[in-house]
């Protein structure tokens, strides 16, 4: 599941490409474009797109560019989601083939454990700079700041208006799926945290003080009933020879009735 999470992450952003459709109609109609298309993708460097539009000024023409730069945080996006479906798919094929080597001297657990932890953080932060990046590319793909871009849309002789804007329902589900990755890798950390001889040693940690208390207050019982069965027999040890004696004094005024 996970490496199937990473797929629909790294495709709904890596294999995007879109674009929105402009018009420029001149209060000259010879000198007008109602359809100028500007195409952009992936990586989004959208200061390298450029497009011409005309000036309503003859037929020279304007060479606009969109602003902005959101390839770095497109690009760590991308670069984690394909890197975390490759270690996915490697362990899971380790899990089934390897199963004897991956729990060999807890090594294969303890490395589990870190990479799922570092990817865990890598999937929160590309997530969180893509999100921020998504949002600078619709601000600078709106058709509405494109055209403020246009020396002919600032003439109010000139009609400038937008056909249509870009789709970015794909970007938005990339975001959905960076942070769904990270859910599903932070919860997976526990998982992995047990196999770790960590769990096992800390289970033993808590274990032991609970049967050593256990142990002690079996012995306490233990002596407590020596201690009683013993003070019983001393108490009728020292009963007895009370009896005796008190034996010995009622046989005396006896032999003296005899001497008399």
């Amino acid at each position: 599941s996970l490496s199937l999470f990473a797929i629909f992450a790294f495709a709904t952003c890596g294999g995007y490409s879109g674009g929105l459709r402009l018009s420029v109609d001149c209060a000259n109609k010879t000198e007008s474009d109602l359809s100028i298309d500007v195409a952009f993708a992936y990586p989004f460097r959208l200061h390298q797109v450029t497009f011409e539009v005309p000036t309503c000024e003859g037929k020279e023409r304007q060479k606009v560019s969109l602003i902005g730069d959101s390839s770095s945080s497109a690009e760590f996006f991308v670069t984690v989601a394909v890197f975390a479906f490759l270690y996915s798919l490697a362990a899971t094929v380790v899990y089934i083939f390897f199963q004897n080597k991956y729990r060999e001297n807890n090594r294969g657990p303890l490395i589990d454990f870190i990479v799922t932890v570092v990817f865990s953080f890598l999937w929160l932060v590309g997530s969180s700079a893509w999100a921020k990046g998504l949002s600078d590319v619709k601000v600078a793909t709106d058709p509405k700041e494109v055209l403020l871009l246009m020396s002919a849309c600032k003439q109010p002789s000139n009609k400038c208006t937008a056909v249509h804007s870009p789709v970015m329902s794909s970007l938005n589900t990339s975001v959905v799926f960076g942070f769904l990755n990270f859910i599903l890798w932070a919860g997976n950390i526990w998982f992995v945290f047990k196999e770790t001889g960590w769990h096992s040693s800390s289970q033993r940690y808590l274990s032991d003080p609970m049967e050593k208390h256990s142990s002690s207050y079996s012995q306490g019982g233990y002596n407590q009933d020596s201690y009683g069965s013993s003070s019983g027999y001393n108490q009728q040890a020292s009963l007895g020879p009370s009896s005796a004696e008190f034996g010995q004094q009622s046989a005396a005024p006896a032999s003296f009735t005899n001497q008399m």
